[in-house]
């Protein structure tokens, strides 16, 4: 009586009781964690989505869209007057997720040695690994980042509100506490611990403005 008939289970799933195997389910499709690294920048319109996410179709991205409402990952909601724009957004589950995609940026940062000729970049892309590596500053505020492919900002410290976010495309919002200018690859250098901002700043290949408590703790690093 109690037993779901095959037709109604998700195409995706494992089939086993193992919680690792249930993440998978819901976020192990091609795309999905990467369509969660760019929502947990922010709510983000369909248009912006596949235009940060090269290699997408628009079919796929689509049916993860869509996969992902299911799978309460995600919300779509219309903005306001005169726009008529859908956006899509992360849920409190969905952002729950920060902390694995952070982990997975470390985990694959050794092999993220050179950029290949087919490689597409973002300057956020490198957002999630810089957040994770200042995360133990033990000093809060706003860091701008501007690289050669873009700008970008993280909020460091306690209380941060995830998605809303922790990081965004372009230049802060807001005057940020510090700014830091350096190439992709010093930014790759510290975002896996090769290198401090401190070191960068000494040895030439970083540039920091800013006076306040976070430009000195990154000074100092």
């Amino acid at each position: 009586m109690g037993h779901t008939p095959p037709a109604a289970r998700s195409r995706r799933s494992y089939d086993q009781f193992c919680a690792a195997a249930r993440a998978l389910d819901a976020v192990g499709d091609r795309w999905t964690l990467l369509i969660v690294r760019e929502l947990l920048a922010g709510p983000r319109r369909y248009t912006d989505l596949h235009a940060d996410l090269p290699g997408v179709s628009t079919d796929v991205l689509a049916s993860r869209l869509k996969d992902m409402e299911r799978e309460a990952l995600t919300t779509r909601r219309r903005l306001p007057p005169p726009s008529a724009a859908y956006v899509y957004e992360l849920t409190d589950r969905g952002r729950e997720l920060l902390p694995v995609l952070q982990a997975l940026a470390t985990w694959g940062a050794p092999v993220l040695q050179e950029r290949r000729p087919t490689d597409a970049v973002r300057a956020h892309w490198f957002a999630l690994p810089l957040l994770r590596a200042l995360s133990g500053l033990g000093v809060g505020g706003v860091l701008e980042v501007a690289l050669g492919e873009g700008e970008f900002h993280v909020r460091l410290g306690d209380g941060i509100e995830v998605g809303g976010g922790s990081y965004g495309d372009g230049p802060a919002p807001t005057q940020p506490d510090a700014r830091l200018v350096m190439d992709a690859e010093t930014c790759v250098a510290v975002s896996g611990g090769v290198l401090t901002v401190g070191e960068g700043v000494r040895t030439g290949r970083v540039d920091l403005t800013g006076e306040g408590v976070l430009a000195k703790a990154l000074r100092a690093s």
